[in-house]
C-alpha cells in the first residue's frame, strides 16, 4: 500500500513538471500524500501501541541465533527466525511479518540506544538475508 501511494506522487509530480496537471491537482494529491504517510507512520502505530495490553509491560527483547525472545514480567515468548518472512522499520517501531497479513510490532525503546544498529543489522541478516 505505501509503495502504491508513493508511487502515485511520484507521478503526480511528474505530471505536474511536465504540465499535465494543473498546480490545484498537484496540491491536492500532495495533501492525500502527506495525510496518509503520516497516518501509516505515526497515527495508526500509536493507536495499536495504545490499546494493546502487551505494550503497556516494559519489553525486553533478546536475539539470539535460533530465535527471537520477547520478555515482560508475566512471562516470555520466542519465535524462531523461520517464522518470520520480512521486516519493515518505522520511526518507533520494528514490524516482524509473519505473513503479508499478520505482523508484530516491537517498539525500539525496548532497546538500548547502543543497541539499536546491531538490532538492524542482525534483523536484515536473519531475515532479508
Amino acid at each position: 500500500m505505501m509503495i502504491a501511494v508513493n508511487v502515485f506522487a511520484l507521478l503526480s509530480a511528474g505530471l505536474y513538471f511536465f504540465k499535465k496537471v494543473s498546480l490545484l491537482a498537484f496540491l491536492v494529491s500532495s495533501v492525500l500524500w502527506f495525510t496518509l504517510m503520516i497516518s501509516f507512520w505515526f497515527i495508526l502505530p500509536r493507536a495499536i501501541y495504545k490499546r494493546a495490553a502487551t505494550f503497556r509491560d516494559r519489553l525486553k527483547v533478546s536475539f539470539r541465533d535460533q530465535d527471537i525472545l520477547l520478555e515482560n514480567e508475566k512471562g516470555s515468548k520466542s519465535w524462531p527466525w523461520t517464522a518470520f518472512s520480512s521486516f519493515i522499520e518505522s520511526p518507533h517501531f520494528f514490524h516482524l511479518y509473519f505473513d503479508s497479513r499478520s505482523f508484530f510490532l516491537i517498539p525500539k525503546e525496548a532497546f538500548a540506544a547502543d543497541d539499536m544498529h546491531d538490532a538492524r543489522k542482525f534483523l536484515k541478516e536473519k531475515i532479508n538475508g
